[in-house]
C-alpha cells in the first residue's frame, strides 16, 4: 500500500496514527505526491493506493480500512464516532484552527467553538463508564477523534478543569505510541495549514451557536416532567393525532397555511440514474415531501427531466432518432424509476414544453430591458470533424490551474475552478478525440457582476433565516470570494429554447439558464395558477434538493436570473445539497457496467423499501459515502430485520397469539412510563432533525424507537407471565398493548423513508387511516379491544451467495444494452390467499402507480404502442385487484366495429 499525505493536510495525524496502530503495511509519502494515482480533490487531499490498484480519498475511510487489516470490524458505535466526528467535529476543528492560526484569537475564542462538542464527549465518556469512545480498549474511533481535536488542543491542560473524565481520555490517548508519533509532525503541519486555511478560510459559527447535543437528545436522562408530558399524551390517545392531510386538486397555495414548494435538481434525459444520483436528489426530496404532507403542510413536490443541449443532439444521431424521440424513450425511463422507488412527485415533467420557452423567454426579456444582459465576442471550440461547436463537457484537456489531466471545459473536477473551454490546454473533442479550433462567435452574457449586490443583500437575509447544508453555504462562498464574472447563455446550437432577439435566432440558451427555468415550467404544465407558487415569496417556503455540483447554479446563476427579472419571483429558502455516494471503492459507470443503476435495481429482486432504506441510512450528508454490498447485507439484516422488522412482528404477533387478536387493557407501571417518555423524546427529536432535513439523524431516531421497543420486551418478557397467574397475565398485556402502539407509532414515523413498509404495518396493525398522523409523542393508538390484522414479517434476511452474486454482476461485467422504453412495475405477491390485505394494499398502490404513468406518458404524447404497453400492463393489475377482493375481474371491452 502507498500512502500520499501532503503537507499540512488536516487529516494527516489520525490516518498516521491509524496506520502505526494497525499496524498496517504501507509506505507513507509525507511532503509530496506519490508518483500515481493523480485523483481529483482538493489541494490538502490523502490517499491511499491498495496494492490492487483502489484508491481510497477519505481519511476516516483509510483509517477503518488499517484497522479491518488488524482484524478489528466496524461496529455501529465506531461508525456513529466517524460520521460525528467528520459531520460535527471537523468543520468546528477548522473554525476553531482559523481563530488560533490565521487570527490569532487562541484560549477562549477558539476553544469557545469547540464547547458544545467538548461537552458532549465528557458526557458520553461519564456516561458509558469505559475508558474509551467504544469500549475499554482503543479503537479507530479514538484515534480519529483525537486526530481531529489535538492539532487545536495540542494537550490536555488545554481543556476546561471541569472535563476532567475527557482530560483524562485525551492525555491517555495523545500518550498512546502510535499517536505520540504522529503528534512530532505537528509544527511542520500547522505551518502548511495557516497557510491553506488563510486562503479557504472556513464557515465560522455565529455567537448563537446552539449545542449538537441539544436538550430534546434522548440521550439525556429522564426527568419528572418529560415522564409526566409524555404519559399525557398517551392518554389523549388518536386526539392527539392530527387528521390527514387532503390535498385540493391542484396543489396551490393557501393563505395562513405553511405552504411547501419542494423541486430536485431536475435528472439530464440522455442518463440513466445511478443511486447516488436517486439519494442525492429525487430520494431526499420526496422524503423530505413526505414529512410536509404528515405534518399536514400543504406541499407542492415538482421534478422532470432536463432534455435541452448537445448530449441530447449527440446522442440522438447515435441512436438514430430525432432529439424528440430520443427525450420521450427516456423521459418514460426516468418515470418508470422513480414510480419504483415510490417517489411521490406531484408532477414529473419535462423541459421540452411551450411553457419552458415562454417561460424562459419572458424572464430574458425581462433582464435584456433592465439593462443585465450583455453581447461579447466568445471563443469557442468547433470540432470541424463533427461539423459542430462543441459544449463545454464534451471538451477535455489539461486544466490550466492546477494541471489536471482531465478537465472538463466549464469546470475542474480537482480544484474546483470554473474554466473557458478555450483555457484547456491541449483540448480534445469527446466524442471523436479530434482537436478542436479556437472560432470567434458573437453570444449573450448575464451581467453577474451587476447582480452582485443584490445577491450577497438577498443570500444574507436567506442565511439567517433559512436551512442551507454547510457544503451549500461553502460552494456560494467561494463563488462570491473569487468575485463574479459574466456568464454566457447562449450556445451555437439546434435542440433548445430559441433566443427571442435579432442577430441571435440562430442559437439557444445555454442549458444552464434555461434548466432551473424547469422547475417554473413544469408547475405551470401541472396548473395554470403556477405563479401563485413561483411569484409568491411572502407565503411559499422554496426547497431545492440537489447534489454539491449543482450547488453554484442554483444559489448564484438562477436567483441573479430571477432578481434581474424584477418580477416578484420565489426564490430558494432552503438549498439542500448533498456530498457524493460512490460505489464500493469507485464510481458508478454506465459503460464499464460498475454499479447500480435505477434500471437495474429492480431486477436485483431486492424491495424498492429496502433500497430506500440503505440510501437514506448512509445519506452522504457531511462528506461523501460509498454503497457497498456487504455493508447493504449488514443493515438489512440487523436494522431492518433483527431491529426494526423483529420489534414489530413480536409486538403484533403478541397480540395475536396471547389475547386473540385483540389490545389487551393496560396498567401502567413506573417502566412502562419511562418507556413512553423516552420514545416520546425520540419522536421530538426526529421532528427537530427532520425540520433541519437531517433525514439520515432522523432515520437513526426511527431505529432507536424499535431498539428501545425490542429492550423493553426482552426485559419483560411478556411469554412468561402470560402463563403465570392473573396479576402477571394483566403484565403480559400492559407490555403487549404498549408495545403494538410503539409499533403503530413507527408505522407513521417509517412512512417517509419507506412507505411501503409502513402501509404493510398499517394494513396488518388495522390502523384507521384518520389515525396514521404524526403526532407530539407516542399515543395510545390502538386502544383495548383494537383488533389487529393478519401479521407478517415485514422483511427478507439477504443471504451472503445472493449478495456476492450481485456484487459480481454489478462489478463492471454487465452487458451494454440500450434502456427499454419502459419496464414492469414489480410484481407483486400473488399467492396470497384472496381477501389478504397485504396483497390488496399492494396491488391498489401497483393499479395507482400504473395508472398515473399511463397519464405521464399519454401526456408526453409518446408513441401509441408504448402507451398501449403502459396500458395492458395496467389492466392486468386491475384484474389481480379484483380477483384479491374477491370480484370478478372485467373483461376489457374492445372498439365497437361501425
Amino acid at each position: 500500500m502507498r500512502l500520499r499525505v501532503p503537507p499540512g493536510a488536516p487529516a494527516a495525524l489520525k490516518v498516521l496514527a491509524a496506520a502505526a496502530a494497525a499496524p498496517a503495511p504501507v509506505r507513507p509519502h509525507l511532503g509530496g505526491p506519490a508518483e500515481r494515482p493523480q485523483a481529483p480533490g482538493p489541494e490538502l487531499e490523502l490517499q491511499l493506493e491498495l496494492d490492487s490498484g483502489t484508491v481510497l480519498f477519505s481519511p476516516n475511510a483509510i483509517c477503518q480500512y488499517f484497522y479491518l487489516c488488524r482484524g478489528e470490524e466496524p461496529t455501529d458505535l465506531t461508525t456513529q464516532w466517524l460520521e460525528w466526528e467528520a459531520t460535527e467535529l471537523q468543520p468546528a476543528v477548522a473554525a476553531a484552527l482559523y481563530l488560533q492560526l490565521v487570527q490569532g484569537r487562541a484560549g477562549p475564542d477558539a476553544l469557545g467553538v469547540l464547547q458544545p462538542l467538548l461537552a458532549h464527549l465528557e458526557q458520553h465518556l461519564a456516561r458509558s463508564g469505559t475508558s474509551h469512545l467504544a469500549g475499554d480498549a482503543a479503537s479507530v474511533a479514538d484515534v480519529v477523534v483525537w486526530g481531529s481535536l489535538f492539532p487545536a488542543l495540542q494537550d490536555e491542560t488545554s481543556l476546561p478543569s471541569e472535563l476532567q473524565v475527557l482530560r483524562s481520555w485525551f492525555g491517555a490517548v495523545s500518550a498512546w505510541e502510535p499517536c505520540r508519533a504522529a503528534a512530532a509532525l505537528l509544527p511542520e503541519a500547522l505551518r502548511e495549514l495557516r497557510s491553506h486555511l488563510a486562503q479557504h478560510p472556513p464557515h465560522l459559527p455565529g455567537p448563537r451557536r446552539e449545542p449538537q447535543q441539544d436538550e430534546e437528545s434522548p440521550e439525556r436522562a429522564l426527568t419528572n416532567d418529560d415522564i409526566a408530558a409524555a404519559v399525557e399524551i398517551w392518554a389523549r390517545g388518536p386526539a392527539a393525532l392530527p387528521p390527514p392531510w387532503e390535498p385540493r386538486t391542484p396543489v396551490l397555495p393557501v393563505e395562513g397555511e405553511r405552504n411547501v414548494l419542494i423541486t430536485s435538481a431536475l435528472p439530464y434525459v440522455n442518463n440513466v440514474p445511478h443511486l447516488g444520483n436517486i439519494i442525492g436528489c429525487v430520494l431526499s426530496a420526496d422524503t423530505f415531501a413526505r414529512y410536509c404532507r404528515l405534518r399536514r403542510w400543504n406541499t407542492l413536490f415538482v421534478c422532470g427531466t432536463d432534455e435541452y443541449g448537445t448530449a441530447t443532439e449527440t446522442r440522438a444521431l447515435q441512436e438514430g432518432l430525432s432529439p424528440q424521440e430520443l427525450c420521450d424513450r427516456y423521459h418514460a425511463l426516468h418515470a418508470d424509476i422513480y414510480t419504483w422507488f415510490r417517489i411521490s412527485f406531484d408532477h414529473f415533467g419535462r423541459t421540452t414544453t411551450p411553457q419552458q420557452t415562454r417561460i424562459a423567454q419572458d424572464i430574458f426579456q425581462r433582464l435584456l430591458a433592465r439593462g443585465f444582459l450583455l453581447q461579447d465576442t466568445l471563443e469557442q471550440l468547433r470540432c470541424e470533424s463533427c461539423g459542430r461547436y462543441l459544449a463545454d463537457r464534451f471538451v477535455e484537456g489539461t486544466c490550466p490551474f492546477c494541471g489536471y489531466a482531465e478537465a472538463r471545459g466549464d469546470q475542474c473536477d480537482k480544484c474546483g475552478k470554473l474554466i473557458n473551454a478555450v483555457e484547456l490546454q491541449n483540448p480534445q473533442c469527446k466524442l471523436c478525440r479530434g482537436t478542436p479550433v479556437v472560432t470567434p462567435t458573437q453570444h449573450l452574457f448575464l451581467d453577474l457582476p451587476k447582480l452582485e449586490g443584490r445577491l450577497e443583500a438577498w443570500l444574507e437575509r436567506t442565511w439567517a433565516a433559512g436551512e442551507w447544508t454547510a457544503n451549500a453555504r461553502h460552494i456560494t462562498r467561494t463563488w462570491l470570494r473569487d468575485g463574479l464574472k459574466p456568464r454566457c447563455i447562449t450556445r451555437d446550437l439546434t435542440w433548445g429554447t430559441p433566443v427571442p432577439l435579432d442577430g441571435f435566432r440562430d442559437k439557444v440558451f445555454y442549458v444552464w439558464f434555461d434548466a432551473p427555468i424547469g422547475y417554473l415550467s413544469i408547475t405551470a404544465n401541472y396548473t395554470d395558477q403556477w405563479e401563485r407558487w413561483w411569484k409568491n415569496p411572502q407565503q411559499v417556503e422554496l426547497y431545492n434538493f440537489m447534489a454539491k455540483d449543482n450547488v453554484p447554479f442554483h444559489s448564484v446563476v438562477f436567483p441573479c436570473s430571477l432578481l434581474g427579472a424584477d418580477d416578484n419571483y420565489t426564490l430558494v429558502n432552503h438549498l439542500i445539497a448533498t456530498e457524493y455516494l460512490n460505489y464500493e471503492d469507485g464510481k458508478f459507470s454506465k459503460s464499464r457496467g460498475v454499479g447500480v443503476f435505477g434500471d437495474m435495481a429492480k431486477d436485483t429482486g431486492i424491495p424498492a423499501d429496502v433500497w430506500r432504506f440503505y440510501l437514506l441510512y448512509l445519506r452522504p450528508e457531511g462528506q461523501d459515502s460509498a454503497f457497498s454490498w456487504a455493508d447493504l447485507l449488514l443493515k438489512n439484516n440487523s436494522e431492518l430485520l433483527n431491529n426494526l422488522g423483529n420489534f414489530i412482528n413480536r409486538a403484533g404477533m403478541f397480540v395475536c397469539k396471547f389475547f386473540g387478536g385483540t389490545v389487551p387493557a393496560m396498567a401502567l407501571t413506573d417502566e412502562d412510563q419511562r418507556l413512553l417518555a423516552r420514545v416520546t423524546l425520540e419522536m421530538r427529536q426526529y421532528h427537530q432533525l427532520m425540520e433541519k432535513v437531517r433525514l439520515r439523524d432522523a432515520l437513526r431516531c426511527v431505529l432507536g424507537i424499535s431498539r428501545h421497543g425490542n429492550q423493553y420486551i426482552q426485559v419483560n418478557e411478556p411469554w412468561k407471565h402470560i402463563k403465570g397467574d392473573e396479576r402477571d397475565r394483566q403484565r403480559a398485556g400492559t407490555v403487549t398493548g404498549v408495545a403494538v402502539n410503539v409499533a403503530a407509532a413507527l408505522a407513521a414515523l417509517l412512512q417517509p423513508f419507506v412507505p411501503g413498509v409502513s402501509a404493510a404495518i398499517q394494513g396488518q396493525l388495522r390502523i384507521p387511516p384518520e389515525h396514521c398522523g404524526l403526532g407530539p409523542g407516542l399515543t395510545c393508538t390502538l386502544p383495548t379491544g383494537h383488533r389487529v390484522g393478519t401479521v407478517r414479517p415485514l422483511f427478507q434476511k439477504l443471504e451472503p451467495e445472493q449478495v456476492e452474486a450481485l456484487r459480481q454482476r454489478f462489478g463492471g461485467g454487465q452487458a451494454k444494452q440500450p434502456p427499454p422504453a419502459s419496464a414492469p412495475p414489480p410484481a407483486p405477491n400473488t399467492s396470497a390467499a384472496p381477501g389478504d390485505p397485504k396483497l390488496i394494499q399492494e396491488l391498489t398502490e401497483q393499479v395507482a402507480k400504473q395508472g398515473n404513468l399511463v397519464r405521464q406518458l399519454k401526456a408526453a404524447q409518446v408513441e401509441k404502442a408504448q402507451v398501449a404497453a403502459q396500458v395492458a400492463k395496467l389492466l392486468e393489475l386491475k384484474q389481480q385487484l379484483a380477483l384479491a377482493e374477491g370480484r370478478s375481474p372485467e373483461v376489457p371491452k374492445g372498439k365497437r366495429k361501425k
